[in-house]
């Protein structure tokens, strides 16, 4: 444990977009991935919406993963995985909302546990968390899409009970924008108010179009911190405590693989080492129980 200077490190960005149907997400989203990168044959959307997204294949020749249903909270991570590998730059999640309330997601899996309510979310919350997580670590850019609803109430105008817009409900679970950087909600009319922005580049602005122009400005905040040096990833590798840890680190900074290469293979060996260690332990426990010893 130590106290040092607070600095600000390059950084993926973690952005959501969400709106109601025929606001312009994907569309969006895509134009905000060229502006990232600069080349849309670095991004790729994991497509849950039935191809949805090859519909503006006119745009460049940018890449897709097709998910069908169930939509288990695995498959976003393997496809997660699997663009990492490709070494995609930019990935569209489009949409998170089938991870939570598609068919096979979240909330059918919940629905699907017998016996306590309370008991089964403590079964699929893990698995949920581990998909977020999966994002927060990537090594790639990350755009997230999310259905949302309008919401109404019934407001009381010269004696009439009228219904009143008050707001739109994403389609995630609650807190899903927490962990992002930057969330735009878009409307019907194709532009964007920001709800959440850590970047401090549209606080106060509304009603602007997601354009390339935007994620070039995003992408220009993403390098302008500090990168982390030989030594700070050095800590990290050592902070690990299992191999998915230990891979995160590596594959998040490839800059750094060559010449921390032994430390990587070190800290591998003393994990798994560990573990076998557990294993025995365990191992004993149960063998002195089964003995009555």
């Amino acid at each position: 444990m130590n106290i040092s200077k607070a600095s600000r490190k390059k950084a993926k960005m973690r952005l959501t977009i969400s709106g109601p149907s025929g606001s312009g997400k994907t569309y969006s989203a895509l134009l905000l991935a060229y502006g990232l990168t600069g080349n849309l044959s670095k991004v790729c959307v994991i497509d849950t919406e039935n191809s949805s997204a090859e519909l503006y294949a006119h745009l460049g020749d940018y890449n897709t993963i097709q998910l069908a249903a169930p939509f288990v909270p695995e498959k976003f991570i393997d496809a997660i995985k699997l663009c990492e590998q490709a070494e995609i730059e930019t990935i569209i999640i489009d949409s998170a909302s089938h991870e939570w309330d598609g068919l096979g997601g979240i909330l059918d899996i919940h629905a699907s546990i017998p016996g306590n309510s309370f008991t089964a979310w403590s079964k699929v919350t893990p698995r949920h968390n581990a998909f977020i997580q999966t994002m927060l670590q990537s090594s790639c850019h990350i755009i997230t899409t999310v259905r949302s609803k309008t919401e109404y109430v019934l407001s009381d105008k010269n004696g009439k009970q009228v219904p009143e817009k008050v707001g739109m409900k994403s389609i995630q679970k609650d807190g899903f924008e927490y962990d992002a950087t930057l969330a735009f909600e878009l409307n019907i009319n194709h532009t964007a108010q920001v709800s959440k922005d850590r970047t401090g580049l549209f606080s106060g602005k509304h009603d602007f179009v997601l354009a390339p122009e935007v994620g070039r400005k995003i992408k220009q905040w993403c390098e302008e911190g500090e990168m982390l040096s030989v030594d700070d990833v050095s800590v990290r590798i050592n902070d690990c405590r299992t191999i998915q840890e230990l891979l995160d680190v590596y594959h998040k900074h490839p800059e750094y693989n060559g010449a921390l290469q032994p430390e990587f293979e070190q800290k591998k060996r003393s994990i798994l080492i560990n573990q076998e260690v557990q294993k025995e332990l365990a191992h004993q426990k149960i063998s002195t129980n089964g003995t009555g010893h």
